[in-house]
């Protein structure tokens, strides 16, 4: 799970430092105005120091304004916060709550993590049904570690329960 992480902030991080520096204030005043886009991106940005001082407890703000509109990426990015307890208190109930809204959406990453909480039992009772279901969903979509992670899941599993986990991931449907 922390090579993920690791993956994922270099990979950020280095899609970042190859665009364009963003216009803080132009940026700023469209979240203000209640842009969730624009909030988000601010999240990101106070999240990992670019273009403006490292800040977490901006970045929760900013990712919170926008995930109460509904943006997945920033939904995750809550959820996030609340499983690494940057910003705020370590929160495993919160990081599922958000990276359930945020799932539910379809946001592959936020499917994978969802499936983790489930495999390890963090913030919800351990249930290897739901967790073959959301790694699936992420590996429907192409990540390869929600494929990995799937097939770790189901050598705990009889054939019954991943029928009902492959029966489940069939019949989910995103909610907009």
């Amino acid at each position: 799970m922390k090579k993920l992480w690791v993956l994922l902030l270099v990979s950020f991080l280095w899609t970042v430092s190859c665009s364009p520096k963003p216009d803080i204030k132009k940026l700023t005043q469209q979240a203000n105005q209640g842009n969730a886009s624009a909030q988000s991106n601010l999240g990101v940005m106070y999240a990992n120091g670019q273009g403006v001082p490292q800040d977490y407890t901006q970045a929760m703000k900013w990712y919170r304004l926008a995930a109460d509109q509904g943006n997945a990426g920033a939904q995750f990015n809550v959820g996030l916060m609340y499983d690494t307890g940057q910003g705020v208190p370590q929160d495993d109930v919160q990081a599922m709550k958000w990276y359930r809204l945020a799932a539910d959406q379809g946001y592959a990453v936020a499917q994978l993590n969802l499936g983790s909480m489930y495999a390890l039992g963090q913030g919800v009772p351990q249930d290897y049904v739901q967790a073959h279901m959301w790694f699936n969903l992420a590996a429907a979509q192409g990540n390869a570690d929600g494929e990995k992670n799937r097939d770790l899941v189901a050598e705990q599993m009889t054939p019954q329960q991943i029928g009902q986990a492959q029966e489940l991931a069939r019949n989910w449907k995103p909610k907009k």
